[in-house]
């Protein structure tokens, strides 16, 4: 009589190998194992995900500096990261609490409404509409400002946020009906 193995019995026969992990899961595997040029290329493939999160929460002058805070932390705690998977949320996470962390330990600052005269943008029309971004809700802020400022796809936001691709559509278009709203415009002719 023929005996049927279990699937978990196949695993351990190497019989039914597992999906191969992302490009991502080894490169975290590899900065855990000390390889700086791991963590190097995790910081080029995460970096403008973090900069657009921080750069839709804090002033622009700030980001630079959070952005590298951010990486400095993950690269202290990456042996907590459970998921060597979920890499780019769990980083995603940290910009965020590096940005909440700054407005607390902040001083405090007024900003110049876009309407006080004589007090334009210096870089003109860019910075209105950064500056009317920052103020939409912040699901809508992450995404536009990762799709309009950072260049990345809907699918590279939802793969390195966490989110659902139906939910960053969502987001993408209802933060773009928002920030036509805030700047006056509209698509009809």
């Amino acid at each position: 009589m023929a005996s049927e193995c279990s699937p978990a019995m196949d695993d351990l026969a190497g019989l039914s190998p597992g999906p191969e992990p992302s490009l991502e899961a080894r490169l975290v595997a590899a900065a855990r194992e000390g390889d700086r040029t791991a963590f190097g290329r995790l910081y080029d493939r995460f970096a403008p995900m973090v900069h657009g999160l921080l750069l839709a929460r804090v002033p622009r002058a700030d980001v630079d500096d959070l952005v590298q805070e951010a990486f400095l932390q993950a690269m202290k705690r990456l042996g907590s990261l459970r998921d060597a998977e979920a890499f780019g949320p769990w980083l995603a996470a940290i910009a965020r609490n590096r940005a909440r962390d700054h407005w607390r330990r902040g001083e405090a600052t007024v900003e110049l409404s876009d309407d006080v005269p004589g007090a334009p943008h210096p870089e003109g029309e860019a910075m209105a509409v950064l500056a009317a971004i920052q103020r939409l809700p912040e699901a809508y802020r992450e995404t536009l400002v990762l799709r309009l400022v950072e260049g990345m796809t809907g699918p590279e936001i939802a793969e390195r946020t966490g989110l659902t691709p139906g939910s960053v559509r969502v987001n993408l278009h209802r933060g773009m009906q928002m920030l036509r709203e805030a700047l006056g415009r509209s698509d009809r002719p």
